[in-house]
C-alpha cells in the first residue's frame, strides 16, 4: 500500500485526457490515449539506448491490435505473451519473435504448434523446465527457454539446481529442439520500497550469471536470459553484470506501455512515464452522506491488486472502497467539488493488466475527441475446442 499512496492522493488532472461527447458513451468505459502510449513507448526504448532488440516487451497490458502494431512500427519486434489468443495477435501484428511466457502443456501446447505452422516466419519459444514439457517440442521449430525460479514460486527450476538444469539442456540438444536460452522473471521484488528492491534483484542477478557461467563452462552457449517485468526493470538497467555478457540480455516489461498507479509510484519520475489509460466511469447514487458510488465494481476495474483499486483522477478527496461485481463506492474525505449522480469520472487503476483485460472494446482518444472505437483484440482466450472451431469454419 506504501508504493501507492503518493498516486493515490496526488495523481494530477491533466488537459490532455480531458474527453468531448461523453454524455453519448456507455459506461464504464476503457480509454486509451495513442499519443501518450507513444511517449511511454520512447521513455522505454530511450532508457533502452534506443536498442529496441533488448525490450521483449509482454502484451498481456496491451492487448490491441493497433497497440501492438503501434509497438512494431517503433522498432519493437520481439515480445512475450501468455496465452494462445495473444500469441496469435502477436503473430497477426507483425512481431518477428515471440515468447509464451506461459508453460502450455496438452492441447494449449498443441494449439501453439499450430500457430507456429500458420506463420513460419515469426520465431517462436515456449518454457519449459522438466522432460515431458520439452518431449512435446520436438520436430518443430519450436526453441525453449528453460524456466527460472527466482523466488515468486509460480513456475521454474530454483537456480541452485545446476544439475537439473544441465541435463535439461542436454535432452533438449539430444532431441533436436533449440535451446534459447534462460527466463527469469523476479516480480516479487515488487512490494518494496526501491533500494532493497534493487538489492534483492542484484543478488538475484548475481546467482543468475553464475548459473550462466556455469552452463558455458559445460559447454553449452546461452543465447538470451530474460528479466524484468515493469517493477524491476529499473533493476536490471543498473545491473553492470547485464552489460558485457556473452549472451543477449532482454528485459520485458508490459506495464510500461500503459503504467497504473503501481508502476508509476515504482518507476522514477525522472523517467516520463504517463498514465495512458483510463476508465471512465459514472457516478451512479449517492447513498448517504460522505459517500458516492460509481459504476466500476470488480468486473471493471480490477482488484487484484488490494483496495482501493484505482485512484479518482482530480479528485482525491475520493477514495474508492471494497469493490462488488458492478459497484464502487467511494468515501469523501473533505468537502469541495463532489461530483455528483450522472456526472463522469477518470479512475487510474492499480494494475491495469487485468482492467484491460476486463473490456471487449476500448476508446481511442486524441486531442480531446474520441478517434476510434476498436477491439480489446487479445482480451480472454481462444475457443476452447478449436478442433470444433476449424470444422465450422
Amino acid at each position: 500500500m506504501a508504493l501507492v499512496k503518493v498516486m493515490l492522493n496526488e495523481f494530477p488532472w491533466n488537459d490532455q485526457y480531458r474527453i468531448t461527447g461523453v454524455d453519448d458513451v456507455l459506461t464504464p468505459a476503457l480509454v486509451v490515449y495513442p499519443e501518450i502510449v507513444a511517449s511511454n513507448i520512447a521513455c522505454t526504448l530511450r532508457l533502452l539506448d534506443d536498442n529496441a532488440d533488448r525490450w521483449r516487451a509482454h502484451i498481456k497490458t496491451s492487448k490491441l491490435a493497433s497497440i501492438l502494431r503501434m509497438l512494431v512500427d517503433r522498432g519493437v519486434k520481439n515480445f512475450k505473451c501468455a496465452t494462445t489468443l495473444e500469441l496469435l495477435t502477436a503473430c497477426q501484428c507483425g512481431a518477428k519473435d515471440v515468447l509464451v511466457a506461459f508453460p502450455v502443456m496438452g492441447a494449449n501446447a498443441r494449439r501453439v504448434r499450430e500457430i507456429a505452422d500458420e506463420f513460419p516466419s515469426v520465431r517462436i519459444s515456449v518454457l519449459a523446465e522438466n522432460e515431458h514439457q520439452i518431449r512435446q517440442w520436438r520436430q518443430s521449430a519450436i526453441g525453449v527457454f528453460l524456466d527460472l525460479n527466482p523466488g515468486m514460486n509460480r513456475t521454474g527450476i530454483e537456480l541452485d539446481q545446476r544439475d537439473r538444469i544441465l541435463k535439461l539442456i542436454q535432452t533438449l540438444r539430444q532431441g533436436g529442439t533449440e535451446f534459447r536460452g534462460l527466463h527469469y522473471y523476479d516480480g516479487q521484488f515488487g512490494v518494496f520500497e526501491e533500494r532493497e528492491r534493487t538489492a534483492g534483484a542484484h543478488a538475484g542477478y548475481d546467482r543468475l550469471l553464475q548459473l550462466v557461467k556455469d552452463i558455458q563452462r559445460d559447454s553449452f552457449s546461452v543465447p538470451e536470459v530474460v528479466t524484468a517485468g515493469t517493477p524491476t526493470f529499473p533493476c536490471s538497467l543498473s545491473y553492470e553484470g547485464f552489460r558485457n555478457g556473452q549472451f543477449t540480455h532482454c528485459v520485458s516489461p508490459g506495464t510500461v506501455v500503459y503504467n497504473d498507479a503501481t508502476s508509476l509510484a515504482q518507476l522514477s519520475p525522472d523517467y516520463g512515464y504517463a498514465p495512458a489509460v483510463l476508465v471512465l466511469s459514472r457516478v451512479v447514487s449517492a447513498p448517504h452522506d460522505g459517500m458516492i458510488t460509481c459504476d466500476a465494481g470488480h468486473k471493471t476495474v480490477s482488484a487484484d491488486a488490494g483496495v482501493p483499486t484505482c485512484v479518482v483522477v482530480g479528485h482525491s478527496q475520493l477514495t474508492p472502497t471494497s469493490p462488488s461485481e458492478e459497484h464502487l463506492p467511494m468515501t469523501i474525505s473533505s468537502a469541495g467539488s463532489t461530483p455528483n449522480a450522472g456526472d463522469t469520472i477518470f479512475l487510474l487503476p492499480r494494475h491495469i493488466c487485468p482492467t484491460v483485460n476486463n473490456f471487449d472494446y476500448a476508446l481511442l482518444v486524441r486531442d480531446g475527441k474520441i478517434e476510434s472505437v476498436e477491439n480489446v483484440t487479445a482480451r480472454g482466450r481462444e475457443q476452447p475446442l478449436q478442433t470444433i472451431s476449424t470444422a465450422r469454419a
